[in-house]
């Protein structure tokens, strides 16, 4: 049976991009270890690491010095079931023209060999000339870069690159073709006249992200939602803060709303109910909600000040409501009395571990959480 190979870099792939010569530069690329785990468990590729390490043997790069580490690196990834049948390591510099370094391909010339399926093997690197190793092996290659610039991938690359990504779980579910295990995540630039707003969002995340409004108190709630909710979330919005701050409030409810309603597309697997009944100190936040496909929303909150430093109490209602709306989901919100600012931060913190609840997909089911046929 010939072999697909999967070719894959170190450095920008597994690690961190760096010169790891020490064992405190090892710095592993999130979602690396499931995701290779994923992919040696099938058991339909031949693992192969291909990396060019910039003169080792130096005085500048002993080899000591990277031996260490690299051992290191496999150590662990050994650990996680992830092994390699084998290693290409290119030690030349760029100035040497060394015939094995990348993007040439004088170290692989047994892949050339009938017993390996070049035509659908894949290389996955973060350089381009990573993607032109492919091409002169004559094999397939996933870049690994964020997807927005896949437009600046050159014209004579289009036929060798069949992704690109820099999300490890999403490749894994592309070539094992499992969409159903495929990172749900949503893009949301919403313009208009009173605010801009950037937001990415990844349901299957780690509570990674950074949140910025340029209100302050918005900003440590919503940091609430990025840490409690286990999403991660990348949220830049700018306002017109000079008017004051209900456009922003209720725009980042609206585009945070939206992508939650577009990540969980038809919704299949998902537990679609979550709840909380959460305490901070003195207050008792109770919150539910329902991604049934139709927004409404109850609110029994009463907040005894009319600001939180300089953040309109009012603007925590109009938040929920907005994110009620665009995500078209239930929405039941209430908290006893108590610190103007416990009782904020209760409600959000409930909502982000309801919201973790609801978005809860069941690997090994697509049924629709549904009597209706449709949510």
């Amino acid at each position: 049976m010939h072999k697909r190979v999967l070719f894959l870099d170190r450095d920008g792939i597994i690690v961190e991009e760096m010169q790891v010569d020490t064992l405190e530069k090892i710095q592993y690329i999130p979602g690396v270890f499931g995701a290779l785990s994923r992919l040696r468990r099938a058991g339909s590729w031949y693992f192969a690491m291909v990396s060019n390490q910039d003169g080792v043997g130096t005085p500048s790069f002993p080899k000591e010095t990277f031996e260490i580490p690299h051992q290191r690196i496999l150590e662990t990834l050994r650990g996680e079931g992830i092994t390699f049948d084998a290693e290409h390591i290119d030690f030349s510099l760029p100035e040497d023209n060394c015939p094995g370094r990348k993007p040439k391909i004088g170290m692989l010339g047994e892949y050339k060999e009938q017993n390996y399926d070049l035509e659908h093997s894949v290389m996955i690197g973060d350089r381009l000339t990573d993607i032109q190793l492919a091409k002169n092996l004559g094999c397939k290659a996933i870049w690994f870069v964020n997807p927005k610039q896949a437009s600046e991938l050159p014209e004579e690359f289009k036929d060798v690159c069949i992704y690109v990504n820099d999300n490890w779980d999403a490749i894994a579910s592309f070539l094992l073709d499992e969409d159903n295990l495929a990172p749900r995540v949503a893009t949301i630039d919403r313009k208009t006249k009173e605010t801009q707003i950037s937001l990415v969002l990844n349901l299957d995340g780690s509570g990674r992200g950074s949140v910025q409004t340029h209100i302050p108190f918005f900003d440590h709630m919503l940091d609430q939602v990025l840490r409690h909710s286990g999403c991660n979330i990348e949220l830049h919005a700018h306002g017109d803060l000079v008017v004051d701050e209900h456009h922003t409030v209720e725009d980042v409810g609206i585009a945070l709303g939206q992508a939650f309603a577009a990540a969980l597309g038809d919704k299949r697997g998902i537990s679609r109910y979550g709840f909380e009944l959460l305490t901070m100190d003195e207050v008792l936040a109770q919150v539910a909600l329902d991604f049934s496909g139709r927004p409404y929303f109850q609110w029994n909150v009463e907040f005894k000040r009319e600001y939180i430093g300089t953040f309109p109490t009012e603007m925590v209602e109009h938040f929920f409501k907005s994110f009620s709306d665009s995500a078209k989901c239930n929405l039941s919100m209430q908290v006893n009395e108590g610190n103007a600012h416990h009782q904020a931060e209760a409600l959000f913190k409930a909502f982000a571990r309801a919201l973790r609840q609801a978005i809860h997909r069941n690997p090994y089911s697509m049924e629709l959480p549904s009597t209706k046929g449709v949510l």
